[in-house]
């Protein structure tokens, strides 16, 4: 049996990985899918201290306690930020990072750094609400964004999008040993029309080593293509 713990990204909760889990689940998995502090049922809190640095101490808490080890941490988009930090302050609780469609950084970067065009793009739709910097915010056709077209899929999750703080997009990532981070086996699952943006050199390192998968589907993947999701993740608990 394997232990997942499913990071979520930008704007969303736990509730995205619904139908990844349970399929990992019914393969008779461990899983875990926090939300992030000021997210989705946990945006009852104040967002004017969340930063990148509270999210990667979310992460990093529950693999402690609940005394989890070995994990596959997977992050989806600005995930991939959270995961990286969290595997550094929990290294000896991680046994394998996925990226799943996400953000890639070293340290001393910034999802901005990362993904400037992007995530940029995004900030002068948001709103300045008590002092703190809101974007992502949601609307009818929020999934649209994520690359999602079902109907269904779309009204269920315009019921569940979250804002989220700017903050989190700027702030660095800091790294307290990143060569044992980097010593971490990490896999890749992207979508194809992503491949080209990214660093050549990570794309054909990890596609060389078995490490790289790409579906062709929208950036929310784990929503539209949750039985190839699933399939790849269960491949990297038997690589």
């Amino acid at each position: 049996m394997a232990t997942y713990v499913l990071v979520h990204g930008g704007g969303h909760g736990g509730w995205c990985y619904r139908k990844v889990a349970r399929l990992l689940r019914d393969a008779g998995h461990e899983v875990f899918a926090p939300t992030l502090s000021g997210l989705a049922d946990r945006s009852h809190l104040s967002l004017s201290d969340i930063g990148l640095d509270t999210h990667i101490q979310d992460v990093a808490s529950l693999l402690h306690y609940e005394d989890l080890r070995e994990v596959i941490l997977v992050g989806h988009s600005y995930g991939g930020m959270v995961i990286t930090g969290a595997a550094d302050r929990a290294i000896d609780r991680v046994g394998r990072l996925v990226y799943l469609d996400a953000a890639n950084p070293v340290n001393g970067q910034s999802l901005v750094d990362v993904a400037g065009p992007i995530i940029e793009a995004t900030r002068p739709f948001g709103e300045t609400v008590d002092g703190t910097e809101l974007v992502l915010l949601p609307h009818p056709d929020a999934g649209m964004f994520y690359g999602v077209t079902d109907p269904a899929d779309l009204t269920w999750m315009a019921e569940r999008l979250t804002s989220h703080p700017w903050r989190c997009f700027e702030e660095k990532l800091d790294l307290r040993d990143e060569q044992a981070v980097a010593a971490l086996p990490q896999f890749h699952i992207v979508c194809t029309s992503t491949l080209a943006t990214r660093d050549p050199e990570l794309v054909d390192g990890a596609r060389k080593a078995g490490r790289l998968w790409d579906i062709d589907t929208g950036h929310d993947l784990m929503i539209t293509e949750p039985e190839a999701v699933t399939d790849i993740l269960l491949r990297v608990a038997a690589a």
